[in-house]
């Protein structure tokens, strides 16, 4: 019981400590809860695409049903997303996604996601933690019963709704074998778009890499796209609750310009604030501020982005990760319909045209990211350390604020900026920085390194 935690997105480990002993006290602790709050069912039971998640699913599903749950399963695995939506849709009591996200195949995660669809609160996972304890099945008369239903259509109905069809490109789709495959390029593909299928096979092993869109695992993808062989190029996560975008002229697209262009997009006929993380790029505040419109920034975490995108009727939340979602969705990252989203608005106008606008009008942006190794039980220790320490300059810089919301973020009078915060799922510190030009991002990222360093 001790080994199970649930942190930023849940609780992941390796398949030496997540073992199905533990699960089955998760899958009793999420009964438990639900009873608690008088929530009858049924429940979604969903699995990502690693050997071990079908195994741990139907673990998931025996001691919901021996609480008297019925479950709602999928027929394969499916993405996270997925689950989200057919929870509203289906207007289920919660459900259960069992992955892991980008990590190695040796790892498998779980998490609870609530009956609005959006990740689970402290308060919630709190719950659960505190109910943590050995399946008490009922009398087998009492039991609930298991269903395989279709999770895709439902979803790629909604989104096809809310972003639009008729998209003419070509887009190069890459899976990394993950439960993106047969989803998010079937979704293209209805919507009109020409897909050139990369990594769509089934593989738990994820083809030898750990399944995130980073630059190094999307060699292939970039060079179809770059090349000119595909118009834009589109690759997901293990579970496809994130994104990445290439594009023609930038290659592997950073976040922050994805989600600055796709909010810009989004403005074009609609309004409304914008949700982002403190590490998320101010370039989003100041398209908000040109259109009228306000950023709300919030800690590191989706379930900040969803609860505030909810409470302000947000038009679009995002996190420089790569996880976003917009409003008439559910409040969770959806790297699936990200996808198509994204394909829509290169289809109107290219993103790499979009971008090139937007950091001419609202000036250059650069960010970097570093981390410095902090073991967990000296995280809480070092940023006390940390905030009896802020210094008045930074790299030659004056301070002229602190944002605490979330670690340390120093506000410096260029407009640049220097956060130091937690990671939630390593030991390490993360520092990130953002100035309009790169090499004054490499000096700050050095500068609080340092920090760090001088108070560990």
């Amino acid at each position: 019981m001790d080994e199970i935690s649930f942190g930023t997105d849940g609780w992941r480990a390796t398949l030496d400590t997540f073992t199905a002993p533990r699960v089955r006290m998760v899958g009793q602790a999420v009964a438990t809860h639900l009873e608690e709050e008088g929530l009858a069912g049924p429940v979604g039971v969903c699995y990502d695409a690693r050997e071990s998640s079908p195994g741990f699913a139907e673990e998931l599903a025996r001691v919901l049903c021996a609480n008297g749950f019925d479950v709602v399963m999928p027929e394969r695995d499916r993405p996270t997303p997925l689950l989200s939506w057919n929870i509203v849709e289906r207007e289920l009591a919660g459900g259960l996604m069992l992955t892991a996200s980008h990590n190695p195949p040796e790892y498998n995660g779980v998490k609870f996601i609530p009956s609005d669809g959006a990740p689970a609160l402290p308060e919630i996972t709190g719950s659960i933690e505190a109910n943590l304890a050995e399946p008490e099945p009922l009398p087998e008369e009492e039991w609930g019963s298991v269903r395989r239903v279709d999770f895709v259509t439902p979803h790629a109905d909604q989104a096809l709704d809310l972003v639009g069809e008729d998209v003419d490109l070509t887009v190069a789709y890459d899976a990394i074998h993950g439960s993106g495959r047969g989803v998010t390029d079937s979704l293209l593909k209805r919507a009109g778009v020409d897909v050139i299928r990369l990594r769509c096979e089934d593989d738990p092993t994820f083809g030898g890499v750990s399944p995130e869109p980073t630059e190094e695992n999307l060699a292939e993808l970039i060079e179809r796209v770059t090349e000119g062989e595909a118009e834009l190029g589109v690759a997901n996560d293990g579970d496809a609750d994130r994104i990445a975008v290439v594009t023609p002229e930038r290659g592997l697209l950073n976040t922050n310009l994805l989600y600055a262009a796709l909010y810009d997009y989004l403005l074009e006929t609609d309004s409304g604030a914008a949700v982002r993380t403190v590490s998320t790029t101010f370039l989003v505040d100041r398209i908000a501020e040109a259109h009228g419109e306000r950023a709300i920034e919030v800690p590191v975490g989706f379930k900040w982005v969803a609860d505030a995108m909810v409470a302000e009727d947000a038009l679009m939340g995002g996190e420089e990760s790569g996880g976003f979602s917009i409003r008439g969705h559910v409040p969770e990252k959806d790297g699936v319909l990200t996808a198509l989203l994204a394909a829509a608005a290169h289809d109107e106008d290219p993103l790499d045209d979009r971008v090139d606008r937007l950091l001419a009008e609202h000036g250059e942006i650069h960010q970097g990211r570093v981390s410095v190794d902090c073991p967990d039980e000296e995280k809480a220790r070092t940023l006390d350390a940390l905030s009896e320490s802020i210094p008045e300059a930074v790299a030659g810089e004056r301070v002229e604020d602190v944002n605490t919301a979330d670690g340390f973020k120093l506000l410096l009078e260029s407009g640049a900026w220097l956060l130091v915060r937690p990671s939630g799922t390593e030991p390490k510190l993360r520092v990130y920085a953002e100035a309009e030009e790169e090499g004054r991002v490499e000096a700050l990222l050095d500068a609080g390194s340092e920090l760090v360093r001088e108070v560990r």
